[in-house]
């Protein structure tokens, strides 16, 4: 459980709160470019479908090695976007873990399929391949037609997507990596974007790349995936947006968003530097005390989230009490896994059982992190998480 204190131990709040995450710090370094970026789209008036937006999408494909990037509206609506593209509906199960955030999972009933859900590896917090294989074959028990798998790459760490995508394949079903959390990260030389048959991310403003609003993409090297989704995204407009050939949504990223993650994107690369610095710093400081992230050889993690996992006993609602009462937030991604939610609590699951999702949700815990933590901070959070666990 949490350590009793003394009178001698009773809290020093630092002069502010430490920021979970410092976006301030991030605007004050990039605000003359991002300044003249919005005058400039202020200038032309394009709002929506700007010159910003081609750009932006061809910047993010030189960024990542993948041939299409089909800009969004959010996160949430390029899942439901991809899997319009694949033809995913009826009598189709979709293979999700229980792990995430339910932007993964809800948009699967939209498309008219089901979201079956698979335990993680409580090594990596990432969708575990044998109990997709076992998912597989239970949803085929319960008469669905395996369609695809949505990995997540949690807090930052690009999935398992040689044992997820051999899976896959003998299943014949497509993978649509979730890197909502992971644009950044790399798997064994390929980058988050190129490695799922259609990658889909978030640029909401916490996210490693975000931008000043909601706003999402998709990733893939399919020409005919590639010019589905630009249709889709825009009501499924043919020729000109009077001409709809098929059933689409309203789901273009502003001009403004665009211009504001070029601007983002030109700092990307040494941001991701000084997120990995700040993690390997935690990892030295912290790993005798608490379970600190995995990171398999030849992958690298984007850090949206430096989480950590509680040792028995230690009591975390308590810990979060003492750790904001120094001026240190902390966050819990995520505190019920998704097959424990109402709104899931009636689909299928591993026959197995979730319980690495269930031990995870019960003892993780993000600590502040990002590329502009400052050193005063970072001493200040280690010294008081170790003093009381």
């Amino acid at each position: 459980m949490l350590k009793k204190m003394g009178n001698s131990d009773r809290p020093t709040t630092t002069a502010e709160p430490i920021p979970f995450l410092d976006l301030a710090a991030q605007q004050a370094r990039i605000k003359e470019g991002v300044d003249a970026r919005i005058q400039a789209v202020l200038a032309h008036g394009q709002y929506i479908m700007g010159p910003e937006v081609a750009e932006l999408e061809a910047a993010l494909c030189d960024y990542t090695g993948a041939r299409h990037c089909i800009t969004c509206a959010n996160g949430t609506d390029a899942i439901l976007l991809a899997l319009m593209a694949l033809g995913v509906g009826e009598g189709d199960a979709v293979f999700v873990p229980a792990f995430t955030f339910a932007a993964t999972a809800e948009m699967i009933p939209f498309a008219g399929a089901v979201p079956v859900f698979t335990d993680i590896d409580p090594r990596t917090f990432n969708m575990d391949a044998a109990s997709l294989a076992r998912c597989v074959a239970h949803a085929r028990d319960e008469g669905l037609r395996p369609a695809a798998v949505i990995p997540v790459d949690l807090f930052g760490l690009p999935a398992d997507y040689d044992d997820l995508g051999r899976i896959a394949a003998e299943a014949d079903m497509r993978v649509v990596a979730d890197s909502a959390q992971g644009f950044g990260g790399v798997h064994k030389g390929r980058r988050a974007g190129t490695l799922g048959d259609i990658t889909t991310t978030s640029f909401f403003p916490a996210k490693p790349l975000g931008c000043y609003g909601d706003g999402g993409a998709l990733f893939t090297d399919n020409d005919e995936w590639a010019d589905l989704l630009r249709s889709m995204r825009f009501h499924g407009r043919g020729a000109d947006k009077y001409d709809n050939v098929r059933l689409g949504m309203n789901s273009r990223l502003d001009t403004l968003q665009a211009a504001i993650l070029l601007e983002k994107l030109t700092v990307f690369d040494e941001e991701l530097v000084a997120r990995q610095l700040l993690a390997d710093r935690y990892t030295a400081a912290l790993s005798d005390r608490v379970t600190v992230p995995h990171v398999a050889d030849g992958l690298s993690s984007a850090w949206a989230q430096y989480t950590v996992r509680l040792p028995d006993g230690v009591d975390r609602r308590a810990l979060r009490e003492c750790l904001a009462e120094r001026g240190i937030p902390t966050n819990v991604y995520y505190p019920t896994p998704m097959h424990r939610l109402s709104a899931y609590a009636d689909h299928p699951c591993d026959p197995a059982g979730l319980r690495h999702s269930e031990e995870a949700a019960a003892t993780v815990l993000s600590l502040p992190a990002g590329a502009y933590l400052g050193s005063d901070a970072f001493d200040h959070i280690v010294s008081t998480l170790l003093a009381h666990t």
